[in-house]
This record gives C-alpha cells, structure tokens and sequence, in this order.
C-alpha cells in the first residue's frame, strides 16, 4: 500500500492512506487534552490512522482502536508498528459499538466523531464516513451518546470532539440522561465553527 501523506506530531510520524481521513485540528485538539494514565483501558473509537491510539499506547494498561474504515485498520496498524505500539494495541473493524463485546468495559473512550452536516451522497466514501454526520450532523454522535455509557467502566470518562454546527448543548443533555456529568473542557475556532471537546464523568 502506498501511504501519499504524513502527518507529524511531537516526536511521532504517522502515514496517511488516501481513504483514512487525515488528522486535523479536531485530532490535535483531543491529541493534546488526552488524559491517560498506567491504569486506564482505552477505547479510540473512529481510529483513523491511529494517532490517538499509538499516543495513548504510550502510558495505557491497554489500548483498543475501532474503525468503520478497514482501510482505517490496515493504516493504524502499520502506524503502530512504525511507533513501536503493535504490541500494546488492538485493532477490530466494525460500526461503533458492534465489534465491542457486551461484557467490555473501559476506563476511557475516545472519539473524534463524524459531526459535519451532510448530504446523503457525502456519507458513502470512507473519507466521508470519517467526517459526514448527516442533515444535522448527529447522525453517528446520537448513537455513539446512546450506547457509549454501557461501555464506560466506574469511574471512567469519555472524551468525545464535535463541531459547534451539530448542537453541543445536545450532547451535554443526551449524557446527562444517561447519569453522565457532562461539559465542555475545551474549544478551537476554525473558519465557520468551533471545534469542541465534550468530557464525561460517571
């Protein structure tokens, strides 16, 4: 496989395939507030090219990364094997939540959703799996909200990045139905909307 893109952060090199989408401001804002320690059970949902992944790899007990995209998968793994993370990351294909089984738990799950508002050609790529959310851009946060809390272990947080275009005050309220704390714990203006990162307590 040819890789055309890389991408660097600190002291990292990550390979880009043209189907996975390219880490942007929104992964460099979840990159930077990560909170991982030795302890933690790590769930990088939406995996991409697997930066996160390999980042949290670094101080993580374990680390699990999932991704619609197999493309996605095959990226991540070479990038953990060129990071030296092989050995401390799992890899699973699959929807969201589908390839997690019921009794899986994690300490932290993170994930740089799908939060753009779309039309529905936008959606039938992989790139555009990465970054569509359909006409309100909730398509994939509503069923991530709604099913991440099952997964979440005691104690545990999750870390999750969206736009100010698909109604954030949503998020907060969704989680907060399902006994969450939620609230917003940082934010980045780009062009026309505001990168930002929802946090959750249990």
């Amino acid at each position: 496989m040819v890789y055309p893109k890389k991408v660097h952060f600190k002291d990292h090199v990550f390979l880009v395939d043209e189907h996975v989408y390219e880490p942007a401001e929104d992964t460099f804002l979840l990159a930077e507030k990560m909170t991982v320690t030795e302890d933690d059970a790590v769930l990088d949902m939406g995996t991409g090219c697997g930066i996160l992944a390999v980042l949290a790899a670094e101080k993580a007990k374990r680390v699990l990364a999932v991704d619609i995209n197999p493309h996605a998968i095959e990226c991540a793994i070479k990038n953990a094997e060129m990071n030296g993370a092989r050995q401390r990351i799992g890899f699973r294909n699959g929807d969201l939540f589908h390839p997690i089984k019921p009794n899986e738990s994690f300490s932290l799950i993170l994930f740089n959703s799908p939060y753009l508002p779309s039309e529905p050609d936008e959606e039938r790529s992989w790139i555009g799996k990465a970054w569509a959310g359909g006409p309100n851009g909730r398509k994939v946060i509503d069923r991530f909200v709604m099913d991440a809390p099952n997964f979440l272990a005691a104690g545990g947080k999750i870390q999750l990045v969206q736009s100010s275009l698909s109604n954030v005050d949503r998020t907060l309220k969704m989680f907060s139905e399902r006994n969450l704390r939620a609230m917003v714990a940082a934010q980045v203006k780009v062009a026309f909307e505001s990168i930002v990162l929802v946090e959750t307590k249990r």
